[in-house]
């Protein structure tokens, strides 16, 4: 059978995952590992024969396909929360990696270890592997012995398993502390609701809905108006008249600010009445669209209508005139009937499109990635550095989702299909580190210096994890949906994000994973050049 594996990776890669997948849905109380168990099934493969590993594409491929999805989907609330949001994030981060390297450092010299075993151990309680590949480049550079260049792949693989578990296990008693309420789609004060509202005070008459909107900052879009037995789309130039009623779509907070302000609410359900005005839910499936604000498509002047909703994934919010339209939304679509219809060819509305993913545009996103991962970058004392598989296309396509779209091409892809890819990346990478460090991993730690390893590994994991987390909750108030990707993100670690969306079920950890990923990573390929220096 191993010499079956042996022949066939593509068969090991399946069995792997699908062990892992099966293993992921085991659950022990309110734990379950989920689709990080392929990590797990991946080293104990690997851990049957040297020779049983996935080659080095296997794991790299899904790691840029994981990392690049994420960033485009992350693109435009990367840079949107990088104020000081951001910054707090960030800071936290720098505070906790300082902190970890000086404890290994110092733990490092009390048990004699080498400045080449504190660098793997580094990276690999951290789960690092292009600050392992740094130092690994380092110790080439000197000159040093091929045993000793050795040193830190074997730390690292004894502490690489102990870190995701660490920071698994953190996460989860995390949740288990502070998450009750926290996961989910969002609290029911957040859901959107609609009311029908009537005038009744004589002093908002004559008003415009832009006017009264702005006056108040309500966070509520306007859909229908019946004035005289009569329905109308309402836009932001309709002036407002006693005895009006109005379709008001918001959270159930924000309509009863606008019922205070304009009169009372009402029990009549304008959108019942489908004679002179229709609804309907919309795909965004046109590249023509995708990509542009609701502001440069014009849709109230051209076509009549107004979008009162969008639906992204699994969250539906309210659009503003800034708000952009992605691939895949599902918009709701309020006006006349044969308007409607126009509408929605103009917006796309077929399933089948959402399918499908540019190609072009795609992979000219990840070639330039991974031209921007391979580039030298500058270090102090005339050393290099570069981005790497990860860091590369994690930056271009942060920018690229941010962008949307430049002129004719569209770097957006359908949020079924990105899911459907970063799915797959994420299985390629967990199968392939986990086959390759394996047998590594029950080598070093059946020696006797592998369980001190492991030992200080456990120790910078769950210390560096807990610290995130309580400065994070407890003094900084981060949400723990962001905290949990903000962990993931300073672990740099796939399997960690993967699970915090898991206990989420939003978006949440992707918006800390992409704030923080990109710093962190820098970060710590330079404090494992300095712990080099340091043993």
């Amino acid at each position: 059978m191993l010499e079956l594996l042996r022949e066939n990776p593509l068969l090991l890669l399946f069995l792997v995952a699908a062990i892992g997948y099966l293993l992921g849905q085991i659950r022990i109380g309110n734990f379950s590992l989920g689709v990080s168990a392929v990590l797990f099934a991946g080293l104990a493969f690997g851990a049957l024969s040297p020779e049983l590993k996935l080659p080095d594409f296997v794991y790299l491929f899904g790691l840029v396909l994981f990392v690049y999805t994420i960033a485009l989907a992350s693109g435009p609330g990367f840079f949107a929360s990088f104020g000081k949001r951001g910054l707090r994030y960030n800071l936290l981060v720098v505070g906790v990696l300082g902190l970890a390297a000086g404890v290994v450092a110092v733990l490092g010299s009390v048990v004699g270890l080498s400045g080449a075993l504190q660098a793997g151990l580094f990276a690999g309680a951290l789960t690092n592997t292009p600050a392992l590949a740094a130092a690994l480049e380092a110790l080439k550079g000197r000159g040093v012995a091929e045993a000793v260049q050795g040193l830190p792949v074997a730390a690292y693989a004894v502490a690489y398993p102990v870190g995701v578990i660490g920071m698994l296990l953190a996460l989860h008693l995390a949740w288990r502390w502070w998450g009750r309420g926290e996961g989910g789609q969002g609290s029911e004060a957040e859901a959107l609701v609609s009311q029908t509202v009537e005038v009744t005070q004589a002093r908002v008459a004559g008003w415009t809905i832009e006017q009264l909107t702005r006056a108040h900052k309500w966070r509520v879009v306007f859909g229908r108006l019946q004035r005289d037995g009569k329905q109308q789309v309402i836009t932001s130039d309709t002036e407002l008249q006693l005895g009006d009623r109005l379709n008001v779509v918001g959270s159930a907070g924000e309509l009863r600010r606008v019922v205070e302000t304009l009169g009372t609410a009402v029990p009549e359900r304008l959108e019942e009445d489908r004679h002179a005005l229709d609804f309907r839910r919309v795909f965004v499936s046109s590249r023509e669209v995708a990509g542009r604000s609701l502001a440069e498509l014009e849709l109230p002047q051209r076509f009549g209508v107004v979008i009162t909703r969008v639906r992204r994934g699994e969250v539906e919010f309210l659009p503003d005139k800034d708000t952009t339209l992605e691939l895949g939304d599902r918009v709701r679509v309020v006006g006349p009937k044969d308007r409607i219809r126009a509408v929605s060819r103009y917006l796309g509305d077929s399933y089948r499109a959402l399918a499908e993913v540019d190609v072009v545009s795609f992979s000219l996103g990840i070639a330039l990635g991974l031209l921007l991962g391979s580039l030298p970058m500058p270090l102090p004392g005339g050393r290099t550095f570069e981005l790497g598989f990860a860091g590369g296309p994690l930056v271009v396509g942060l920018v690229l989702g941010a962008l949307g779209r430049t002129g004719p091409i569209l770097w957006q892809i359908p949020f079924s299909a990105n899911l459907t890819l970063r799915q797959l990346g994420l299985i390629l990478f967990l199968a392939g580190i986990g086959t390759r460090s394996g047998y590594a991993f029950v080598q070093t730690l059946v020696q006797g210096e592998g369980l001190r390893l492991l030992g200080l590994g456990a120790l910078i994991t769950l210390g560096a994890a807990l610290l995130t987390l309580w400065v994070g909750y407890r003094v900084l108030k981060i949400p723990l949906g962001v905290l949990s990707g903000v962990l993931a993100g300073l672990q740099t670690q796939p399997a960690v994000l993967a699970f915090a969306l898991e206990k989420t079920g939003n978006d949440q950890p992707n918006l800390g994973y992409a704030t923080v990923y990109p710093f962190t990573m820098l970060l710590k390929i330079l404090l494992v050049q300095l712990l080099l220096l340091s043993g």
